[in-house]
């Protein structure tokens, strides 16, 4: 019984499949295809609203569902119940949302995420996500390097890393409003050196499943490194520094004994509570083991070529 239940929770080849042809029809086929229809309703997949480029899943990497994606999140400025995140960012306005790009650049600037997407285009991506607390997914982003908004920016030579900011405001985020007695110290601050941040597969992500972000899933758009732990991955970014000395991430900041700065998804490093060694992926029951740099080692160890990744974490 335990195994027909599981078998039930994880995409099937053909389902799978089934997607990847879905992805690939015209607006006007999905709304006059009665079969489609039925396998979005059955898998909660999204009528698509973004123009993007579509990933060919080189890796044929087994997606996560849309319910599973975008219904077990981390997001404290709302709350520490990754399940309870859902209701209560529902209500969240992100219309007219604008990012400020300043520090040591040449070309400063605060520009809206709809502008950005006209900008950049969008293109999708498959990525695995791992989560620091031993849980991971794999997630269909649509999204555009951070490269190109880097090299527009024109950082200055003296620029050597890049920090994020979340949105700052109370009346949006229920912990925020609790000031001494919030979760964490807000606002959120992640951070990336500047070679990390200029590495292909860095995505500023504006959806998934070919849909604009949920609230929950950091709308209206949010960082995604995949080689990183997932709190590296800032949602609701608000704000994009260039600056020269390295900043003090938030979870690094809460905790330093704990986390690093880099994050790199290391088996060979546990946290001092619990092994990292294996993970759970949503909806499967027995574990896997877990890759070094998430699986995307090819991609990003030379980056680290010359560094202590057990003193450097």
């Amino acid at each position: 019984m335990m195994k027909n239940l599981m078998d039930e929770k994880i995409t099937s080849k053909k389902l799978f499949d089934d997607r990847r042809k879905f992805f690939k029809l015209g607006a006007a086929t999905i709304v006059a295809n009665s079969a489609v229809m039925e396998l979005m309703a059955k898998e909660y997949i999204p009528v698509p609203s973004l123009h993007y480029k579509k990933a060919t899943n080189k890796n044929s990497l087994e997606l996560n569902t849309f319910e599973q994606i975008t219904s077990y999140n981390n997001f404290y400025e709302f709350t520490t119940n990754k399940k309870g995140v859902k209701p209560l960012a529902q209500n969240m306005q992100t219309k007219g949302w604008t990012i400020t790009i300043d520090g040591l650049v040449d070309h400063p600037l605060t520009i809206s995420v709809d502008d950005l997407i006209k900008k950049y285009g969008l293109e999708e991506r498959i990525y695995r996500f791992r989560c620091v607390e031993g849980w991971a997914m794999v997630v269909p982003w649509v999204g555009f390097e951070l490269q190109k908004l880097i090299a527009d920016a024109s950082p200055k030579k003296e620029a050597k890393y890049v920090k994020f900011t979340a949105k700052y405001d109370p009346k949006i985020f229920p912990d925020q409003s609790r000031g001494i007695l919030a979760t964490i110290d807000y606002p959120y601050v992640e951070g990336l050196r500047m070679d990390e941040a200029m590495n292909p597969l860095t995505l500023l992500a504006v959806g998934l499943y070919g849909k604009s972000l949920e609230n929950q899933n950091g709308a209206p758009i949010r960082l995604v490194v995949p080689w990183k732990y997932g709190f590296k991955s800032i949602k609701s970014i608000d704000r994009i520094t260039f600056v020269k000395e390295q900043p003090l991430n938030t979870w690094q900041k809460e905790n330093p004994d704990e986390y690093g700065f880099y994050a790199n998804v290391n088996p060979h490093v546990d946290h001092p509570r619990w092994s990292q060694k294996k993970e759970r992926v949503l909806g499967h029951f027995f574990k896997q083991r877990t890759h070094m740099f998430n699986g995307y080692e090819k991609e990003v160890a030379s980056m680290y070529k010359n560094m202590d990744l057990k003193k450097n974490f």
